[in-house]
This record gives C-alpha cells, structure tokens and sequence, in this order.
C-alpha cells in the first residue's frame, strides 16, 4: 500500500523492517528518565495528547491515563494496522505533520518522536508546525523529540554515519527551533538490550554495516549503550 499524502516519505527504519523497530522501541529509555521529562514538561493526565507518527503504535498505550485521551496519526498505511491493534482505549488515523485529521484547538499535548521535523536549510519544517499550532488548543504543547548529536555513544556514531545527515546538521536545527521560540531541553538516557544479538540486530538497522560492525567488535559483550535526546518543546500562546 501506498500513502497519497505528498509529503510523506517512508521511514526506512521502521517502515522497511518494523520487527526490528520494535525491538529498539522496547530498548528505549527503560530508565524512564525521558519519559518523566515529557510529563513534566507538558502534563498529559486528563487531556488529549496526539503522537505524531505514531508509527506501529509501541508508544500509544504509554500515554493512556485514567482520565486522558490519546490519538495516534501516521502517514504509513502499511504501520496503520499494527498501531490499531496496541490498544482499544486509543485513535488511531491516517495523516501527517501537514495534514492533520483533527478539529483546530482539540488537542492538548503533541509528541513528535523522531518524525517530521528535520529541520535543514533544504527542508522546512514550518508547514508542519502551523497545523500542529492549528490544532492545539491555547496553552498547548508541542515536544520535539530528537537525537542529541553531542552527547552519548549514540551520538558518536550518528556523527560518524552518512545516514544521519537526512536528519540535519545540528547547529542549523539549533537556530531554526530557537527562531520558533522554542525552549531545548537535553536528557542523557540509554538503550538497554535484552541480548548482544537485539543490540547488534538495531545497530545494524539504523547505522551503515561497517560502522555497525565497528561498534560492535569493541564492544562485544555489552547490551547496552548511552543516548542522549534534545526535547524542543514549543507553547501555543494563551492568547491564540
């Protein structure tokens, strides 16, 4: 299947080998570090959050709280199905940055996990923000989250990997956020694996093989390393 939104490019990660995703999905941030930054940043407990990109749906049953809603949008028609099956409590729809299946000010909160916006001086990413800006209610919250390229083991290898420069060089989406007025916020965190073999299995997905391999053999018994998040974090003015 294919999607007719045309802005949608596939994620070549989670969209060519989602079992694997998967198993980086349930590596992530185990601590809870990340996640208990998101909650206090923006608050989601009895109010609407929206994950964009929500992809096969891992985070969505996260978010859900006794008294909140949450609704999943994903352009991938081919990751719709699985992101339907997380929970029966969550929405999940088709859609993107650009276009959003929502009625303007009826969401609270908006995650945007690795999706979308790459800010770079070949893609803007400010048609994206004017519709999450349009369905956010006055006072809302949009949190970016995105990789840190300076601290980490993760970030050593994201600078070292030619697959990385799609998502940007990190002083312009430093400049670009800040134009926004955005507020950055870092957070040091960890992949932790359940084997060598799922830590190999991931590397090897999102990095090029001989640098996959690299980190690999001089780290042959570890299964996890360090990873550090930029959160961005934009409010809608009370005022809107």
């Amino acid at each position: 299947m294919t999607s007719e939104l045309g802005d949608f490019l596939p994620a070549p990660n989670q969209g060519a080998h989602p079992e694997v995703y998967e198993i980086e999905n349930n590596a992530l941030d185990r601590s809870g570090v990340l996640f208990a930054r998101l909650r206090s940043l923006a608050p989601w407990d009895g109010r609407v959050l929206l994950d964009l990109g929500c992809g096969t749906g891992f985070w969505l049953p996260k978010y859900l709280t006794e008294q909140g809603t949450v609704i999943g949008v994903e352009p991938d028609l081919n990751l719709l199905p699985a992101a339907r099956e997380r929970s029966p409590k969550v929405q999940v729809l088709h859609g993107s940055a650009e276009h959003l299946p929502l009625l303007d000010a009826s969401v609270d909160v908006v995650h945007a996990r690795f999706a979308y916006f790459f800010p770079s001086p070949n893609y803007d990413c400010a048609a994206g923000l004017r519709e999450v800006l349009r369905v956010l209610r006055p006072g809302g919250s949009l949190l970016v989250i995105d990789n840190d390229h300076q601290h980490g083991q993760f970030a050593t290898l994201l600078r070292q990997s030619i697959w990385a420069s799609t998502q940007g060089e990190d002083d312009y989406i430093q400049r670009w956020w800040a134009a926004q007025g955005a507020q950055r916020h870092e957070v040091m965190s960890s992949w932790n694996f359940d084997s060598t073999k799922d830590l190999a299995q991931v590397l090897h997905l999102e990095f090029p093989a001989e640098l996959a391999q690299g980190w690999i053999s001089q780290h042959p018994d570890s299964t996890e390393l360090s990873y550090g998040y930029v959160l961005y974090h934009v409010r809608k003015s009370q005022l809107s």
